[in-house]
């Protein structure tokens, strides 16, 4: 019998290496009490969760996941997706399937469509000149396919890490005057993180409008967005698109909902958080999902059947101690409901 729900989970892993290799500026890396705290942890929350299909962002090396799936037991069901060779060299987004489900191989994406442009002379008289000249993503993206139900179409799934909000550091660059920029590399840093960010962006969703425009695609993307459900880096990957419509009469043909507001529409209260910085509670972790996932689409498949959070971890700075994340985990599920006009 066909399944009748299928479960996606966005997942940060916050640097999972190998114990000894380096992270970023430490040499040293993860101790081996510290690696066995983080696989013991990552596991339990691949237990707790469950999920069809679960997205990794900072992934380090291949022999990490394997040990994290292992020690969940869900390496019996669930294939891991990294790159051939991911040996500590890079980070890169990655994931675990249900191999029952995947269909063909993953591919990972580097570079910018050829068709991406960010320049303007402005489209007012007193606007300046605006050029970007960013051509790849800061991790690569990963993108599979699977097919959950037999009577259901493929659906493709997107895996996204965007650049984060931390100030990008300036005190290299060869322009860099300390006496001049100093006062100033927060403000700096920040809008070329922003800038970044906002490139990526509008990439992937490029990438992803190529993929469901006229063509009743399915689509989810799920990724650290590292920015908030309201943010320009939303907007622009989801067209902010109507959500409160007629039942089965809604649904736009590019656009992409936030798990997240669907999960709000059905709360008395938004306690929806994945990051703690600075004592603000924000979401930067994001399940995005085409009209056939949305229920109040005339062309929806499958309709939302619920969002969990794991974030506790998040209230406790101790991440090396504990071995646990600096982002929660989030998972949607979604059962097999066709709009009466998809049936008839």
């Amino acid at each position: 019998m066909a399944p009748k729900t299928v479960s996606f989970t966005t997942f940060n892993l916050y640097n999972l290496n190998e114990p000894g290799l380096p992270v970023y500026s430490d040499t040293g890396g993860w101790t081996q009490v510290e690696y066995d705290l983080k696989i013991a942890w990552t596991a339990r929350m691949l237990q707790e969760m469950r999920a069809d299909v679960i997205g990794f962002q900072e992934v380090w090396h291949a022999a990490s996941i394997d040990a994290a799936l292992k020690a969940s037991g869900l390496d019996a069901s669930h294939v891991a997706l990294v790159p051939e060779g991911h040996a500590g060299q890079m980070i890169v987004c990655g994931a675990a399937v249900d191999r029952s489900i995947l269909v063909g191989e993953p591919r990972w994406i580097a570079f910018f469509p050829e068709e991406f442009i960010l320049k303007s002379r402005g489209d007012d008289p007193q606007a300046g000149d605006v050029e970007v000249n960013i051509r790849r993503f800061s991790r690569p993206v990963l993108h599979f396919q699977i097919k959950p139900h037999s009577k259901a179409p493929v659906v493709s799934v997107y895996v996204c890490h965007f650049k984060s909000k931390g100030p990008t550091a300036i005190f290299r660059e060869p322009w860099y005057v300390k006496a001049t920029h100093q006062p100033h590399t927060e403000a700096i840093g920040g809008a070329l993180s922003t800038i970044r960010r906002t490139a990526e962006a509008m990439a992937l969703r490029m990438m992803v409008t190529k993929e469901m425009k006229g063509t009743d695609t399915p689509v989810v993307v799920l990724g650290d967005c590292n920015d908030g459900q309201h943010s320009n880096t939303l907007n622009i990957m989801t067209g902010q698109p109507r959500f409160l419509t007629a039942l089965s009469e809604g649904g736009g043909d590019t656009d992409l909902y936030t798990a997240q507001t669907l999960q709000q529409y059905r709360s008395q209260t938004d306690v929806y958080y994945t990051h703690i910085f600075n004592d603000t509670r924000e979401s930067l972790d994001h399940i995005l999902i085409s009209q056939e996932f949305y229920d109040n689409s005339k062309k929806r498949i499958w309709a939302f059947d619920g969002l969990t959070i794991a974030n506790d971890h998040l209230n406790e700075d101790a991440h090396k101690e504990t071995g646990s994340g600096d982002h929660g985990v989030v998972r949607a599920r979604f059962k097999y409901m066709p709009a009466k006009a998809i049936l008839s």
